[in-house]
């Protein structure tokens, strides 16, 4: 039951990422959108490896350190992408103040 309740959240969460991705055109409310697509993919293999462990297999640590592990990639990767748009923004509003002046 549980491990149903866990993947019912995650594709919510995948739900919602690819519905904020779609929909809103800003590119940090899109790197924001992706990261909840990753977190439902988190969860979903979270979800796969508890119902594997509760089947009565044993708990295996590799889903775990690979949830980790993606984890923390997904935050390097989101600070990239929003240290890479930062600059992009400052460079677009300079722009745009110069084109009205």
């Amino acid at each position: 039951m549980t491990a149903t309740l866990y993947g019912f959240c995650a594709a919510v969460l995948v739900g919602l990422g690819l519905f904020g991705l779609i929909v809103h055109p800003q590119p940090l409310r899109k790197i924001l959108a992706f990261n909840l697509i990753g977190g439902g993919v988190f969860l979903l293999f979270g979800a796969v490896a508890r119902r594997g462990a509760a089947a009565g297999f044993g708990g295996d640590p590799v889903p775990q350190a690979l949830v980790i592990t993606g984890l923390v990639v997904a935050f390097a990767a989101t600070a990239l992408a929003v240290a890479l748009l930062l600059p992009l923004m400052g460079a677009a509003s300079q722009a745009g103040s110069r084109s009205d002046g």
